[in-house]
């Protein structure tokens, strides 16, 4: 075209559309940031900041029920459900601003509410309105994923979208899914009073960490009264006479678990579909996200996607890594193009213990058939955890046989979403396990356990030969 009304068109008003339109507004652009539903996007309406406000509530709940533990007269703890969840929208309502129409606007942006249909590479059709644009990036997120299970549809099932609606709490909930949602959302409901049953197919909660953090994580659940089934394949539901029953398969036969109400967090699906992409040549792979190259461009190189509709990490904050990649090559691409970075991702679980990750664990090393070595340490052993009631959980790091470079860390315990960090750090500047160990840290801290598995890492790897000849030499000074 020779005209364009805008220089960068995003679709999606969540962590990467936001992202990508600030920066394109930053360099003076013209950019239209269009948006079919709410500004924030899941994360600040569904996702991650309503279920860390109810987490909150969960764990105060749970720090009042151990009184005694930390000397104080125990009171009887009666969480009242619907005043928790107008919190969690208080608290919703709260952050708003940050991602209103009314900032962005201010910032330079133009916000357009409606469905965007992509017309061809260059147009953008929101209502009436067609939108010629110079380059197009799709950030239009993802929804939780609803498995094709026989009578689902006849009950009025939860997921991570519609449960912040609930005001009445459910007395038997069964949650399906052993992933970070799940396993948030179970513990919680829990802890709050609920009685759960979380169900999931495979042999382990959160498939993807080690087997000794997952088995943590179970005996954690239990004890906190939640009935974990694993190696359940869900089949079918029934409701006879208001009575709502969750069928499942297992080795053993068949078994039936009642409920009153079933939240559904089985993973997500992209939003790909509506926008016309694979009419104009824009391919998807089969989990429904948007083919990309390392340049973040599509089949259509003025056309980019980044966040959940792009994989392949479905967290907020590489949605936002994504958007500065997906921004800079859709603006200034045609003078120099930048490769996105997968190098360094973390991610946490915010159970109670949380669980933190970045780099490979365990299980993915050996896969990899590296010669790798495991550094642990005992969280039990810190004496600020000790201090804190909160004495449980391991570091554990993964290096190259004889080396101090960090290939991988997971962290569970308290806080471990804060302490991964200093990991995230170390990796992304190739900092090893020597550094860590000569940084001072602050005491008491639980940022201390970084330091004392370094100090473990050190101890395994001592130059034995030449400490006996240190030793020799000091006997010899000794006369």
């Amino acid at each position: 075209m020779a005209k364009y009304e805008a220089n960068l068109v995003v679709i999606g008003a969540g962590s990467g559309g936001l992202v990508a339109s600030l920066i394109a507004a930053a360099v003076k652009s013209k950019v239209i940031l269009i948006e079919r539903h709410k500004m924030g996007g899941d994360c600040l309406n569904t996702g991650c900041v309503p279920s860390k406000a109810l987490l909150r509530s969960a764990k105060m709940a749970n720090y009042m029920k151990r009184a005694d533990e930390f000397g104080l007269e125990e009171v009887p703890v009666t969480p009242v459900f619907s005043k928790i969840m107008d919190r969690v929208q208080n608290i919703v309502k709260t952050i708003e601003p940050h991602d209103s129409v009314e900032r962005f606007t201010g910032l330079g942006v133009e916000c357009v509410m409606g469905e965007a249909q992509i017309v061809d590479p260059h147009t953008v059709k929101v209502g009436d309105r067609n939108i010629t644009t110079k380059s197009i990036i799709i950030a239009a997120g993802a929804r939780p994923f609803v498995p094709p299970i026989e009578g689902l549809d006849k009950v009025d099932y939860l997921t991570s979208d519609n449960i912040w609606d609930l005001r009445e709490q459910p007395k038997r909930l069964v949650v399906l899914g052993g992933g970070p949602i799940g396993c948030e959302l179970s513990q919680s409901f829990a802890k709050l009073g609920s009685q759960v049953t979380q169900v999931e197919m495979m042999g382990q909660l959160m498939g993807r960490e080690d087997g000794d953090v997952a088995e943590v994580i179970k005996e954690t659940f239990i004890k906190d009264g939640i009935d974990v089934r694993l190696n359940h394949k869900a089949v079918k539901v029934t409701q006879e006479g208001g009575n709502k029953v969750l069928h499942c398969e297992t080795a053993e036969g068949a078994v039936e678990i009642p409920f009153d109400a079933i939240l559904i967090a089985v993973g997500r699906k992209a939003n790909s579909d509506g926008m016309n992409l694979e009419r104009h040549g824009i391919k998807l792979r089969p989990n429904g996200t948007i083919e990309t190259d390392e340049y973040l461009r599509t089949a259509v190189p003025n056309i980019f996607a980044c966040g959940d509709i792009a994989g392949p990490y479905q967290f907020t904050h590489t949605a936002s890594h994504q958007a500065w990649f997906a921004t800079v090559n859709a603006l200034f691409g045609f003078a120099k193009k930048f490769k996105v970075d997968y190098r360094v991702i973390p991610w946490a679980t915010f159970t109670m213990p949380e669980v933190a990750r970045v780099g490979i664990n365990e299980s993915e090393a050996k896969e990899k058939g590296l010669d790798y070595e495991v550094t642990r340490y005992g969280i039990d052993d810190l004496d600020r955890a000790i201090a804190d009631g909160e004495a449980h959980g391991f570091v554990k790091v993964i290096t190259p046989k004889g080396k101090d470079k960090v290939l991988g860390v997971t962290i569970v315990g308290h806080h471990a979403g804060d302490l991964i960090a200093e990991y995230v750090l170390a990796m992304k500047y190739n900092l090893g396990l020597n550094k860590i160990l000569g940084t001072i840290h602050l005491y008491p801290s639980l940022a201390e356990a970084n330091k004392f598995v370094a100090g473990n890492w050190k101890r395994a790897n001592q130059p034995h030969g030449l400490l006996r000849w240190v030793e020799k030499f000091h006997t010899w000074r000794r006369g």
